[in-house]
């Protein structure tokens, strides 16, 4: 029996809608959040991640703007943020390693570059560099925070134009040795007795699965992966999970789908639990106070949801209608 059709454009029209109200008055300048947070700590100005993921929604409901000149303006926008020092980009809510790559990946969009060299991650490019930057990161207790770092230098680096192919070879073959046998996560061993809950491993390594699909690389352990995440499958792999607007949701979705795609393993079971859980959050979603949901009001946060939709829509022909196909920008280029 065929699947029920799940209308999403409602969720479309009110993501145009969102993405309008935080636009400031001028192409290209948005802000991540509407209003103030209870403790009065919230930058409701023009941010980086506004920007960012104003562009990227619209990347992703396919909206994406058609005038040169309100690319420019996005464009302009995005380098404004840029430290011409370093080179990078530094927000409160993030590591500057996040924020840097999360921009940059924003102006490949448009096809554009930094305005600036990433001074920065300059002892990077050696491979000594690179392997100790790698080897010291917290897998065990932070997997999660620590893999905005791991991944996105990657991402930074490599959509600046500034490594070689061979420093790709480089970084994947690290991460090859690092695989884990027993859940096909990383790092290998990072899971003992002291570590994270078993969803911050997941999350962490979905960051460093992008950007193998990024760049065409195998997994050393995809079977693994698909059996790690159907375990998560029941109860909910997180506290929240599916009843939230942000990324764990697209990263349970796509380490699944992704590790599906390299092995096929449990194939049925793998789509069965991608249809209940499309048909769940999906209702969650649409059920949703739009005008008021701190998630959704979020931009980040709905460019998360997103991101979580354009892939179950990928995955699920036919399953979840939109007028536009949604695109997953992570199909183009990595990092969310």
């Amino acid at each position: 029996m065929r699947p029920p059709v799940i209308d999403l454009q409602p969720l479309v029209t009110e993501i145009v809608r969102t993405v309008a109200r935080h636009n400031l008055g001028e192409p290209g300048r948005y802000c991540r959040w509407l209003w103030q947070d209870k403790k009065g700590k919230r930058w409701v100005g023009l941010d980086p991640y506004g920007c960012a993921d104003a562009l990227n929604l619209l990347y992703t409901i396919n909206h994406f703007p058609r005038d040169s000149d309100e690319r420019a303006a996005f464009v302009r926008a995005l380098r404004e943020f840029q430290c011409s020092d370093t080179g990078l980009w530094e927000e409160g809510t993030h590591h500057p390693l996040h924020t840097t790559a999360h921009c940059i990946a924003a102006l490949e969009l448009l096809d554009a570059r930094p305005a600036h060299r990433l001074r920065a991650l300059e002892p990077l490019h050696k491979r000594e560099g690179l392997e100790h930057f790698l080897d010291t990161l917290d897998w065990t207790a932070q997997p999660w925070s620590a893999s905005h770092q791991g991944a996105g230098v990657y991402a930074a680096l490599v959509l600046a134009g500034e490594v070689p192919p061979e420093w790709e070879d480089w970084y994947f073959a690290w991460l090859w040795e690092e695989a884990d046998p027993e859940t096909g996560y990383w790092r290998r061993g990072g899971q003992g007795p002291e570590a994270a809950p078993a969803f911050h491993h997941l999350a962490g390594s979905f960051h460093y699965l992008f950007n193998h699909e990024y760049a065409r690389r195998p997994l050393r352990h995809p079977g693994l992966v698909v059996d790690s995440c159907l375990l998560l499958a029941h109860p909910a792999p997180l506290p929240g999970f599916g009843r939230s607007v942000g990324f764990a949701e697209i990263d349970w979705v796509y380490c699944l789908t992704r590790s599906l795609q390299q092995c096929g393993r449990r194939w049925r079971e793998c789509r069965q639990a991608l249809l209940d859980f499309a048909e769940d959050y999906t209702a969650y979603l649409l059920g949703l106070d739009f005008a008021r949901d701190e998630g959704w009001n979020d931009l980040h946060c709905l460019f998360g949801a997103a991101c979580c939709l354009a892939e179950l829509q990928r995955v699920l022909p036919g399953v979840l209608r939109t007028d536009r196909p949604l695109r997953l920008v992570l199909d183009r280029r990595p990092f969310i």
